[in-house]
């Protein structure tokens, strides 16, 4: 096996530190490695993401490292009771009054990254 480039060195001793420091706090263990596995298939070359991911990631450790930290969760935003999907909006007939003037982000939601990261 090849040496390790420094980025790779630096990413692997941030993966040993945030598992340290998410020791006995619910849920950070498994966050970490979920997180780290979902990129783990980003290719070498694509270093601008990795040195995000790096900077995100040891910001997070210094969150964790705070005494204010008591867990580590994923910030998910569900859909209420009252909201439709997002392709329930695309699929509705103009409405009954004639006005067709729409906006036209309307129904279309953030775009998403792929999961080769491009």
């Amino acid at each position: 096996m090849s040496r390790l480039s420094r980025l790779q060195r630096q990413v692997l001793s941030l993966y040993r530190e945030l598992l340290r420091a998410g020791r006995g706090k619910p849920g950070a263990e498994a966050r970490v490695r979920a997180e780290f596995r979902q990129h783990a298939c980003l290719p070498r070359s694509d270093v601008l993401r990795i040195e995000y991911l790096y900077r995100r990631g040891r910001r997070q450790l210094q969150l964790l490292r705070s005494g204010h930290a008591t867990a580590m969760g994923a910030f998910v935003r569900s859909r209420g009771p009252t909201e439709e999907p997002r392709d329930a909006v695309a699929r509705r007939a103009p409405s009954e009054d004639g006005d067709s003037t729409r906006n036209p982000l309307d129904g279309m939601g953030s775009p998403e990254t792929p999961p080769d990261g491009r």
